[in-house]
């Protein structure tokens, strides 16, 4: 058996791992997030729990590689627990007014791309690329943009200030996503032009 199979059979069977860990807690904030905001309307408490969800995001990637704890589950639990985080936060936000409804379509716009190219994979037999930093730096983007420009609702300086730096994160978030996003369909193009040609090679 070879190195990289090996690899793989040690990862698959990788569950309550801490980074594994991290992303069930961040998924099980996605409902108190949604409650806090539309409910009582505790920003404040709120705030926290984006702050939060984007201090687990980092963390469990990085003590996935430092740990030797990379499994297949958490390659794809993580980015499903960070669109979820996203859209649970677009949702709340729009009903709330604090984020344009053209902000929500473009994001939107793009998992939707992502969505078919990840369809298309699957139909050929392939699985989700694999995630790379390009796609995490637009999410820790969007993830600390919401925070902020959920603290920016308000009055006075420091709700101003975060109106700011939250819209900066937001619009660099979103151009990130979609060059992301760009980039992706590069790849499942290359690879499936790979895939043709090694079928008419094939006999």
């Amino acid at each position: 058996m070879t190195e990289q199979a090996q690899e793989a059979d040690t990862t698959v069977e990788k569950v309550w791992t801490v980074p594994n860990i991290l992303s069930f807690l961040r998924l099980a904030g996605v409902p108190l997030f949604l409650w806090l905001v539309l409910g009582p309307k505790e920003d404040g408490w709120a705030f926290i729990v984006l702050g939060i969800a984007g201090l687990t995001d980092y963390l469990d990637g990085q003590i996935a590689r430092r740990m030797g704890q990379i499994s297949t589950l958490g390659k794809l639990l993580d980015p499903f627990a960070d669109r979820l985080y996203i859209l649970a936060v677009l949702v709340g936000l729009t009903i709330r007014d604090i984020i344009p409804l053209w902000l929500v379509v473009i994001i939107l716009a793009r998992d939707a791309m992502m969505l078919i190219q990840i369809l298309i994979l699957r139909r050929f037999g392939y699985g989700p690329l694999p995630v790379h930093f390009l796609g995490k730096a637009a999410t820790f983007a969007l993830l600390y943009a919401f925070p902020l420009l959920l603290l920016g609702d308000g009055d006075g300086v420091l709700a101003l200030l975060a109106n700011v730096f939250g819209w900066a994160f937001a619009i660099w978030g979103t151009a990130l996503y979609w060059w992301g996003g760009i980039l992706y369909g590069v790849q499942t193009r290359t690879l499936l032009r790979a895939h043709a040609i090694d079928r008419e090679v094939t006999p």
